[in-house]
């Protein structure tokens, strides 16, 4: 997970309802793809690979969105977490070899292992969070395209702050961030141009007492609203009694007098799709970042209303955030994807 970095720009391509129904018919061309041979009566059976520790917010996200596909769909579901890039290639196989027909997870700090096996097993779906493009026959991606409610997180952030400075404690200066913090202040800067930033990068995904360090320093210098792209910020927006932007999921329970709302990552309209697609067995090598966007259901505001900021946040900031929101899940409206890495003002 480490290596986001490198990612190129990639087209997003999908296959429609009726292109399933095509292929379905096709069903010698089927028996070669992944899952072509799966059973109605059969418990279809999914694992997920992580490489960090399942609180680590990116990877959990993945794994509420199972834990609700194994009560909704009806999946056997079993996962590994905080596995290194030296055992990936072996957990991968094993999960294989267990006859697991959909095989999630995190491979960003593992491209070449993961991929390498994959090949080895063209009759197992694989799906996985990426910094390259996906691979045939079987290898598919994904990754958290949140930037539009980063970017309506902004628009908030710019209207509540007193100070005239905001700021951001990321994870690293690479294209997956970037675009999160970028659309971030891009919302800020609509309503307030005049707006300054503070940017951190703490060289990691998952350390809470650097993150939670880099925010002090930045309140510090002045900022009022952060955005807390990482875990630990939240904590110092709380011991500082600022407000905070949380990301990835609803963390409003960890600050309710702190945090306004956040951008959240919601992976089931992707799971659920990888899934019915190997059920019926069509999974094909593609690239289903489009499910992680707000018009697929794939990513939000957390919450809304917002919770006991829906009493305190002007009527004129709410106004426009609906505004917006409506106008992106339309098409009338696109936020920019900046992948710079942005500084301090």
């Amino acid at each position: 997970m480490e290596n986001r970095n490198n990612k190129s720009q990639i087209k997003r391509e999908g296959l429609s309802r009726r292109n399933v129904l095509e292929l379905g018919a096709l069903g010698l061309a089927a028996a070669m793809l992944p899952g072509a041979a799966f059973a109605a009566d059969k418990k279809l059976k999914v694992a997920a690979i992580f490489a960090t520790p399942i609180e680590e917010p990116w990877d959990d996200q993945i794994h509420v969105a199972l834990q609700r596909a194994e009560k909704e769909l009806g999946i056997e579901y079993k996962w590994s977490e905080k596995v290194q890039t030296a055992d990936f290639s072996r957990v991968m196989r094993e999960y294989a070899q267990g006859g697991y027909e959909l095989v999630l997870g995190d491979a960003f700090a593992a491209e070449r292992e993961s991929r390498r096996t994959a090949k080895q097993f063209p009759k197992t779906a694989w799906l996985f969070g990426s910094g390259a493009g996906p691979a045939e026959p079987n290898f598919g991606v994904f990754d958290n395209w949140i930037h539009e409610p980063a970017y309506l997180s902004g628009l908030i952030a710019g209207k509540m702050s007193k100070s005239g400075t905001i700021g951001a404690v990321a994870a690293m200066g690479i294209p997956e961030v970037n675009r999160l913090v970028n659309a971030f202040f891009a919302g800020a800067r609509e309503v307030n141009p005049n707006i300054k930033k503070k940017v951190a990068f703490i060289g990691s995904f998952f350390d809470p007492p650097k993150a939670k360090e880099a925010a002090l320093a930045q309140i510090d210098a002045g900022v009022d609203v952060i955005y807390a792209e990482r875990f630990g910020v939240i904590e110092a927006a709380v011991d500082k009694k600022i407000l905070a932007i949380s990301n990835m999921s609803d963390q409003s329970s960890l600050g309710p007098d702190t945090v306004i709302t956040g951008p959240v990552w919601d992976m089931y309209p992707t799971v659920e799709q990888a899934i019915k697609l190997v059920r019926a067995g069509v999974f094909t090598a593609q690239d289903y970042g489009d499910f992680s966007r707000m018009a697929k259901g794939g990513s939000h505001l957390a919450p809304y209303p917002y919770h006991k900021f829906d009493k305190t946040l002007p009527a004129d900031v709410k106004e426009l955030v609906e505004k917006k929101k409506a106008e992106i899940l339309e098409g009338n409206f696109r936020v920019d994807v900046d992948e710079n890495t942005p500084v301090s003002d």
